[in-house]
């Protein structure tokens, strides 16, 4: 028994091979891609932040500088990104299996506590604006702020099109969005203000902008705690996997179903697979993965099958029922 179910695992190791190989590719491929779109992205962000910090000090607007604090502190996010994508490509080794991967979460989690940085700076600000309202020069924020709208367009456009799904390269995606939101919000206090010279505009944006980054930092680290704690990926229903695999013929159970993700962006997925023919497994293991595959979108998933004999000893020996289902 020990020997057959051995030969069935090793036979499992073969075929699985190559779809893990092709999944590297692509892992690496969409790492390199996200490299290059975060380089750009730094490059674009800190110049602009530059700029803009010293048009806001010159204009007097509390809402460019703000725009500009949060550019900066992008720069630096990005920077996080931008290494965080570079580890990632690195290969698996003994210490570390399956790689850098995760290192694109915790850059991901260091971006929202940036986030959060950001919010705490800008309510006092904003608050001692209204009680001590300054001068602000409306047409040169009104420039400036269009400039920096542009400016984030085109760094959300090269984000967006390196973004696959990752935590990392969506944490920066929410800072540029972030900073889009400032543009618009200094763009919009700039036209009131040269239009009616109505300053507490100004600080009144700089809240509303606050607001909407902390949702955005607060969504972020849910998101990124749900990866830490290998809960099964939103989108996926870890029931209707099972009844997937249960509905393929010559498999009699499924247990021990684990769903989880390394970064966001690739599924990965483990089962113990009790079949009832020892010949029908390869068969049987192709088929598997091709549904999960084409399915759930799951193309690292690794499966143990079970012949008849080895289900009957390990339910002798098994505390718990074999069928309960466990999810990272």
């Amino acid at each position: 028994m020990g020997l057959g179910h051995a030969h069935h695992h090793d036979d499992h190791g073969h075929h699985a091979g190559h779809a893990q190989g092709r999944d590297r590719e692509t892992a690496e491929a969409a790492g390199r891609l996200r490299e290059r779109g975060l380089r750009l992205a730094i490059g674009l962000t800190f110049g602009f932040a530059l700029v803009e910090a010293v048009g806001g000090w010159w204009a007097g607007s509390l809402a460019l500088m703000a725009d500009a604090g949060h550019m900066l502190t992008d720069s630096v996010a990005l920077f996080l990104a931008w290494g965080a994508a570079r580890l990632s490509q690195r290969p698996p080794g003994p210490q570390l299996s399956y790689g850098w991967r995760r290192a694109e979460v915790l850059a991901a989690l260091i971006n929202a506590v940036l986030m959060l940085g950001i919010v705490a700076f800008l309510v006092p600000a904003a608050i001692d604006r209204f009680q001590n309202p300054r001068e602000v020069l409306g047409s040169s924020v009104l420039l400036i702020a269009f400039v920096g709208l542009l400016v984030n367009l085109a760094v959300f456009r090269i984000l967006h099109a390196a973004d696959r799904g990752a935590l990392n390269t969506r944490g920066a995606l929410l800072h540029v969005l972030g900073d889009l939101l400032g543009s618009v919000a200094a763009l919009t206090a700039g036209a009131v203000i040269w239009a009616t010279g109505w300053t507490p505009i100004d600080p009144a944006l700089s809240l509303l902008i606050a607001v909407l980054i902390l949702v955005s930092a607060l969504r972020l680290v849910r998101d990124v705690l749900h990866v830490l704690m290998e809960a099964v990926p939103r989108g996926i229903e870890l029931p209707a996997v099972r009844e997937r695999l249960l509905g393929v013929a010559g498999v009699t159970a499924v247990h021990d179903l684990h769903v989880w993700t390394l970064a966001g962006d690739r599924l990965l997925l483990s089962a113990h697979v009790a079949i009832a023919r020892n010949e029908d497994w390869p068969a049987l293991l192709a088929t598997l993965q091709r549904s999960l595959r084409d399915e759930f979108g799951i193309s690292h998933a690794t499966l143990q099958p079970e012949p008849p004999e080895y289900r009957e000893l390990a339910c002798d020996d098994c505390e718990a029922p074999p069928l309960d289902d466990h999810a990272h």
